[in-house]
Order: structure tokens, then C-alpha cells, then sequence
């Protein structure tokens, strides 16, 4: 007899899932958030945007390769929408920022949305015309908005790095405020069963 999490698993294989590829600073902090988000399956931490094939982390710090730190994210389009997947990204990050996030400098780090679709595409655009007639940010938005044409996972050490990182220096000074922000912002999105989310991670790997 199947337990519960594998009946569901089951049931979740016969569902139609999006993807949503996002860059805004480093792919830790974007990772953290967006796998508490109700409806997000899972959220893996990568590059995309760049020319060469399957970089290392080292390569992409280089800034030569062209990608940036993304996070690709499945989700499930009958929870949470595209748009509302937009509305907490742009809620986490700062989009007027060039090339960076922080004390994180470099291409690597630039604020980015490689659409999916031409949906994709028009709803990132609609968002983004929105907050700056909105000016919701005192400087420009910056966020590039392309399309998608590679994703490459990146290095295991990196998957769900703040949940296995806790004390460490950064995820306690950037990621655990960021994730916190997001909690208290954005909570009616929130994931109720964070445990049975990382279940589903591992199962889907």
C-alpha cells in the first residue's frame, strides 16, 4: 500500500507544471524563498543566459560565461500563477540594481526573466510597466526580460543551501532576513508543509 507522500507524488506526476527561470542576485537567497511558496514544487538553484555549456560555479564568477544565477522553478499553475510567482520576485529583490544585489557584484548577479513563453513574456512586461508607472522603486527597473534557452543545474553543494546552512555566515545576515521579509509580506503564499516540500524536492531529483 502507498503512503501518503508517494500517492501524491503519484498524483502530482499527472499534473501539467510550468517552469519560471529567475536571476536576482544569488541563487541562494531566490532558492530559499520561492520553495516555501504554496505551489512551487521545487525550486533549483543554476545558470542560464550565458555561451557556455555546462559552466562551474567558478567559471560563472568570472563574469566571462555570460550566464547569470537563477533559480528554475516548477510550479503548479492551478495554485499559484505566473504573475504571482512576478509579484514575489519582485517583492525580494531590488530590480533597479545593475549587475548586482548587495555586496554581490557582477553580470552573474543581474536582476533577469527568461520567459517560457510569449505569455511569460507578456506578463513580465505588463508587471514591470506596472511598477514603474506605480514608481515603485525611486530609481528604473533594470530587469532584463529574454527568453529562455538553457538551464544548467548547478553544483550540488548549492541545492537548498540556506536549509543546510543555517549558521553560516551569509545565509544568517542575507538569506534568513530575505526569507523573513518574504514570510511577512507574502503570507498567504506560504508553503503550510515547508517539511513535505523538501520531500517532494528529493523525490523529484
Amino acid at each position: 500500500m502507498l503512503n501518503p507522500l508517494h500517492r501524491q507524488v503519484m498524483i502530482m506526476e499527472q499534473e501539467t507544471f510550468e517552469l519560471a527561470t529567475l536571476g536576482g542576485g544569488c541563487f541562494w537567497c531566490l532558492e530559499a524563498v520561492f520553495i516555501n511558496v504554496e505551489g512551487v514544487i521545487q525550486s533549483v538553484s543554476g545558470y542560464a543566459g550565458g555561451k557556455k555549456a555546462n559552466p562551474t560555479y567558478e567559471q560563472v564568477c568570472t563574469g566571462k560565461t555570460g550566464h547569470a544565477e537563477v533559480v528554475e522553478i516548477t510550479f503548479d499553475p492551478a495554485v499559484i500563477t505566473y504573475r504571482e510567482l512576478l509579484e514575489i520576485y519582485f517583492g525580494i529583490h531590488d530590480p533597479t540594481m545593475l549587475n548586482r544585489q548587495g555586496n554581490d557584484v557582477g553580470t552573474q548577479y543581474r536582476s533577469v526573466i527568461f520567459y517560457h513563453s510569449p505569455e511569460q513574456q507578456e506578463v513580465a512586461e505588463q508587471i514591470i510597466r506596472e511598477l514603474e508607472e506605480e514608481h515603485a522603486w525611486k530609481n528604473p527597473i533594470v530587469t532584463q526580460v529574454v527568453p529562455f534557452t538553457a538551464f544548467y543545474r548547478a553544483e550540488e553543494y548549492h541545492q537548498n543551501y540556506f536549509a543546510n546552512n543555517p549558521n553560516q555566515t551569509y545565509c544568517r545576515a542575507i538569506i534568513a532576513p530575505k526569507v523573513a521579509h518574504f514570510q511577512e509580506t507574502f503570507i498567504r503564499r506560504l508553503k503550510k508543509s515547508p517539511s513535505l516540500a523538501s520531500d517532494f524536492e528529493n523525490t523529484f531529483e
